[in-house]
């Protein structure tokens, strides 16, 4: 038997002094704090009939109640699933439904669009009959993103997470007991959760929170309590760009930036205004990090393969050496095999860095041409007043385009890509949208079915 959960939980909490801030907002969560509001956690979700190997749903905001509730279900021996919090009731029930959840512990306001951060909410929870214990030894259990139709179901046990928060603690260039990063990565995902939650409980790192209502308000939280470092989407610091005048950060040494790879005019002028180049993350649900440069020095790559991970491109594509699948469902299990799961992320691997050039599942067949997808939504992207664009193929290519200008239409988008593509690239079909639609966790939709939907 290997390492288990409640076994992890324990020894984290252990660590550091009672007095000692782990979880800011406007107040602040001591380790002594989190050890008491834990165990009274586990106590009533023991009450309520959850033991070892019970499997629970966990659907919160990002809050000190999350982080207290996922740790004292933990605490327990639970498989816990962790969901987005903006997922409608009949969303959360076809996943409880498909993975057999027997209990489900939700706050309030959840399914209701964005909840910004708060520091508590009511829980509520529920059992459900049609449910069953946990059939394996995984602790976690998440859901991709969506963003190409059904989220996969994905599964960690208790030594995958430790064995990440050991890969975070192997790199120099991250912060140590005392300081304080600001974290605004979703703590319902995997970044948010392993370098975020566990990492900084392991360390002794202060978290602080922001309500995010604007980059003014993230770059006030960060400016107030001096922190050493920021982790975050693209979305994150292109709202810190539109900051009139950024206030002085003088303890601010590193930003870092993940989901997906970041736009070079985002950077550049984030760069401008705040002085620090924005470093870059790279990993999976399925695997946690991958790679990471904290510097952003390491450009056009996403870093250095991470110290302890088993990382190859093959066939053009990248890979990951697992013990096991990822997966907990057929017919994700496919791509794994022989000890090496297959991303589905297209990379090379030059001299320990690895760079990224898109999906492999944007390569398409269309008249007996080869089409790359993304090389079609560089061109639109190109375009002055284009602000994003994805391109999705559905027997004709179809550019979805978003844009604040009142000037541009299809017929303008054809034209563009008319004077910059071959005929067999143009697109076939074209919208103009004000906004892309996005996943929960802040990446562009390449769903077709979404997108032909969006207004």
């Amino acid at each position: 038997m290997g390492l288990r959960v409640e076994e992890l939980v324990a020894d984290l909490l252990a660590k550091g002094a009672d007095d000692a801030p782990y979880l800011t907002h406007a107040n602040t969560v001591t380790r002594g704090g989190l050890r008491e509001a834990v165990a009274a956690e586990a106590r009533v979700f023991a009450a309520a009939g959850v033991r070892r190997d019970s499997t629970v749903v966990l659907q919160s905001p990002a809050s000190f109640t999350q982080v207290e509730a996922l740790l004292a279900l933990w605490s327990l021996g639970a498989q816990v699933m962790l969901v987005e919090p903006r997922l409608a009731a009949a969303e959360l029930e076809a996943l409880r439904v498909r993975c057999r959840g027997q209990f489900v512990v939700r706050a309030g306001d959840v399914g209701r669009g964005y909840v910004r951060f708060r520091e508590r909410f009511e829980l509520v929870t529920e059992r459900h009959a049609d449910g069953a214990p946990a059939a394996t030894d995984h602790c976690l259990v998440q859901f991709s993103s969506g963003s190409t139709g059904l989220p996969k179901v994905i599964a960690r046990t208790a030594e995958s997470l430790r064995a990440e928060v050991d890969v975070f603690n192997r790199m120099p260039e991250l912060p140590v007991a005392g300081d304080k990063v600001l974290l605004l990565s979703s703590t319902s995902h995997s970044f948010g959760l392993a370098f975020g939650i566990l990492r900084s409980l392991d360390v002794g790192v202060e978290l602080v929170f922001s309500t995010q209502l604007s980059g003014q308000d993230v770059a006030d939280t960060a400016a107030a309590h001096g922190v050493v470092g920021i982790t975050g989407l693209p979305h994150h610091y292109a709202a810190l760009n539109d900051v009139e005048v950024p206030p002085a950060l003088p303890a601010l040494s590193w930003v870092l930036s993940g989901g997906e790879l970041i736009g070079r005019e985002v950077e550049e002028r984030f760069t401008a205004l705040y002085g620090l180049p924005i470093g870059q993350g790279y990993g999976t649900t399925e695997t946690g990090i991958l790679t990471m440069d904290v510097t952003g020095l390491s450009r056009p790559s996403v870093g250095p393969v991470c110290d302890g991970i088993g990382l190859r491109v093959r066939d053009g594509q990248v890979e990951v050496a697992l013990p096991a699948s990822p997966y907990l469902v057929e017919p994700e299990r496919s791509g794994y095999a022989d000890g090496w799961w297959r991303t589905s992320d297209r990379g090379e691997l030059v001299d320990g860095l690895l760079t990224l050039h898109g999906r492999a599942d944007s390569l398409v067949i269309f008249g007996g041409n080869n089409i790359d997808l993304l090389e079609i939504e560089d061109v639109l992207r190109g375009h002055p007043v284009v602000d994003e664009a994805i391109v999705v193929f559905d027997g004709a290519v179809e550019a979805y385009v978003a844009t604040t200008s009142d000037d541009l239409d299809e017929d303008t988008v054809l034209g563009w890509c008319a004077a910059r593509l071959a005929d067999f690239k143009q697109p076939g079909v074209v919208r103009v949208l004000r906004k892309l639609p996005r996943t929960p966790n802040g990446k562009l939709v390449r769903d077709r079915s979404v997108l032909a939907g969006a207004r």
